[in-house]
């Protein structure tokens, strides 16, 4: 006898319920499956509800040909699948997007309605990039450095492209945007960047990038969220939270070209050349790293004072050394200024400045010099046209009462150059890779110079010896080998008369070439030059102006 389970009644019963079962959970998928593909920014499944705090940095990829490039954005403005608009900027905001060249800093955070956005634009007003150079050999002065700036008084809108790679789908609490600057795509100038005198063509076609950024907890890179090297001045301070607000620089105009940030501290931050956070006071000026929050504030991570004295500072490429009269006397490209003696020209370009009494250092960003093969010194006696400098100083270089200025600090920054992978080899714990640098790069071009510098400390000036280790942050797609062109990102050392650079982080390279080759957009510019009465009188400053207001 078969028992009451076995009987083909409850047998049928059983399997009903199985099935029916089986196609509920598969109806539940399915339905889960429409709205997993509108979040993913595909289809109409997704139902969005209230606003997002959306926090969008910037960064720039670039090769080695521009020193400079500043821009001042004034919408940035989405728009969604329905045809609605959020603009992004409630204000003019300056940016100068060369110093980001792989790193990352915050530009803006708002308030955006949950939505799928299909495209973007931007509108900028004023724009500008800059290139160092060496003057033509048929020029009134070959062979002379020319700091040539090309200039627009106003970016027309179709010069202008933001590309969204995919549709972004605004969710959540919040949530971070990169936008990315192709410097290649965004300048067209004369070959040499060194332009005649007179009429000269160029164009300034601004193309961004703009994608998800996903911000980690504790971000270990500019791809996580980690801000490294963001300069500042303390425009306000709380010590009952350890918090303050930063003004950033972004070019040489003074408050003319500064954005605000806010900024908190902790028990984990790190603090170099002061004690702590009381040591932090309105006018002090840091350079700092920090973490991405998801209000668009930075958590700092690690905060330097390199000069807690300092009235006045300026970051960017040292120009070259030279002596004069039994001085010894340096020149900076002042990318980045802040102080009460600068001024809107960016006076500081090419000036001289006395650094005898001067203290060097290096900054405290990579934490394994002392691990490194080779002995990572930064001193007077050693510093090359090329490297990456952060000075303060009491005067500034001007025209004529003040031909020289008085450095009061020195310190060695980390910089990006982009190069090709020509050999490699392993040294302890490093391993050792020999990168070509393009004939524009600063470090061959201002060894060029027909005058007296100290161009004798470089061996090869278009070769860098790169050191990469277990701590160095691997964000290139192209392979790290022989042939692939990579930038690089740390600190560069003259060891003897070889470039060496301790590298914190790898990101895919840009082919020296790079230019915008559109011809579309070309403007005509008028050429004007500039030499100031320098003691060295190897310096010319020209301008090239299209579209003024």
């Amino acid at each position: 006898m078969r028992s009451a389970s076995s009987s083909p009644l409850h047998y049928l019963s059983t399997n009903n319920t199985i099935i029916l079962a089986i196609l509920l959970a598969l109806a539940i998928v399915a339905m889960t499956g429409c709205g997993s593909s509108g979040s993913t920014g595909g289809g109409g499944g997704q139902k969005f509800g209230g606003n997002t705090s959306v926090s969008v940095v910037l960064t720039s990829t670039a090769n080695d040909q521009l020193s400079e490039f500043r821009l001042e954005f004034e919408t940035l403005t989405l728009t969604s699948q329905s045809g609605k608009t959020v603009n992004l900027l409630s204000a003019q905001q300056p940016a100068e997007l060369i110093h980001l060249n792989g790193g990352i800093e915050p530009l803006t955070t708002v308030s955006v309605p949950q939505d799928i956005y299909t495209s973007a634009t931007a509108t900028i007003g004023g724009a500008d990039f800059t290139c160092v150079t060496v003057s033509a050999s048929g020029s009134d002065t070959p062979g002379w450095l020319d700091v040539s700036m090309f200039a627009y008084g106003y970016t027309p809108d179709s010069n202008v492209t933001v590309n969204l790679p995919a549709p972004l789908t605004v969710t959540g609490d919040s949530m971070a945007l990169t936008l990315n600057l192709l410097v290649s795509q965004s300048a067209s100038y004369p070959s040499t960047c060194y332009p005649p005198q007179g009429t000269v063509q160029f164009a300034i076609t601004p193309t961004f990038a703009l994608t998800p950024l996903t911000v980690s907890s504790q971000p270990t890179n500019a791809a996580n969220g980690k801000v490294t090297e963001l300069e500042g001045g303390i425009a306000s301070t709380n010590a009952a939270n350890t918090s303050f607000t930063l003004s950033i620089p972004e070019g040489p105009g003074g408050t003319s070209d500064t954005r605000t940030l806010s900024v908190a501290s902790n028990t984990a931050t790190l603090f170099q050349g002061i004690s702590g956070f009381a040591g932090l006071q309105v006018g002090t000026f840091v350079d700092m790293d920090g973490a991405i929050q998801p209000d668009g504030s930075l958590l700092a991570t690690r905060i330097a004072v390199e000069d807690p004295s300092a009235v006045n500072v300026m970051s960017g490429p040292l120009l070259g050394v030279i002596s004069l009269s039994g001085q010894p006397l340096l020149s900076s490209f002042g990318r980045l200024q802040q102080g009460p003696l600068l001024d809107p020209e960016g006076v500081g370009y090419g000036g001289y400045f006395s650094f005898g009494a001067a203290l060097f250092q290096t900054s405290g960003q990579l934490a394994n010099l002392q691990n490194l093969p080779f002995v990572a010194a930064f001193n007077s006696s050693n510093l090359v046209a090329g490297q990456n400098i952060y000075m303060s100083f009491t005067t500034l270089p001007d025209c004529c009462g003040n031909p020289v200025g008085n450095a009061q600090t020195v310190t060695l920054i980390p910089q990006t150059i982009n190069g090709t992978v020509f050999g490699s080899a392993v040294t302890g714990e490093f391993t050792d890779y020999t990168v070509s640098l393009a004939s524009y790069d600063l470090f061959p071009t201002l060894t060029a110079l027909e005058t007296p510098w100290q161009a004798t400390l470089l061996t090869n000036p278009n070769q860098v010896e790169v050191y990469i280790d277990s701590t160095t942050q691997q964000l290139n797609t192209q392979p790290l080998a022989a042939g692939s062109t990579l930038r690089f990102y740390g600190l560069v050392f003259n060891d003897n008369g070889t470039l060496r650079m301790d590298c914190a982080q790898v990101s895919d390279g840009v082919t020296a070439s790079s230019q915008s080759s559109s011809s579309r957009h070309l403007e005509m510019g008028e050429s004007q030059t500039v030499r100031p009465k320098t003691p060295g009188g190897w310096l010319q400053t020209t301008t090239v102006v299209a579209n003024p207001r």
